[in-house]
């Protein structure tokens, strides 16, 4: 079967979008779910650069690409597995919608089809485990919040 070119998960929170919003786009919101700590803008054009303490101090930097508030937030970052330099990415969106309980989350990760056959599954099937332990990290944040 082939690999897909795109992750997407849809969540029906139980939180206004406000508070969905300043978790997904604010440092100490994003710090609280996704990476250990991030330092940056997340302004269009600008970059955040994170680290991930569970993940061996592992370090992405997030090349923001869209900020519409409470609406849509994206960035591209560098593909898991790829070498050091590779300058191939895939784009992250984040869109959110209101719902009569909260708002509706729905990310989507694009771009896996440019990588060569040799790290498209163990990319793309670990960034599907990624997403969904990642996501669940945001929604326990969000109840605690």
């Amino acid at each position: 079967m082939p690999i897909p070119n795109t992750i997407t998960r849809t969540l029906d929170l139980a939180h206004p979008q406000e508070k969905v919003w300043a978790a997904l786009t604010t440092l100490d919101g994003i710090t609280g779910w996704f990476g250990s700590d991030a330092d940056g803008e997340m302004t269009p054009g600008h970059d955040v650069r994170m680290r991930w303490e569970q993940y061996d101090d592992g370090k992405r930097t997030l090349a923001i690409k869209v900020v519409d508030p409470m609406s849509v937030f994206a960035f591209s970052w560098g593909i898991s597995g790829a070498p050091e330099g590779d300058p191939r990415q895939t784009y992250v969106e984040f869109a959110l919608e209101p719902t009569a309980s909260g708002t509706r989350l729905t990310v989507t990760e694009s771009g896996f089809a440019q990588l060569p056959d040799e790290w498209l599954e163990p990319s793309y099937q670990g960034n599907v485990q990624g997403w969904r332990s990642e996501l669940d990290e945001l929604v326990a944040y969000l109840d605690a919040a």
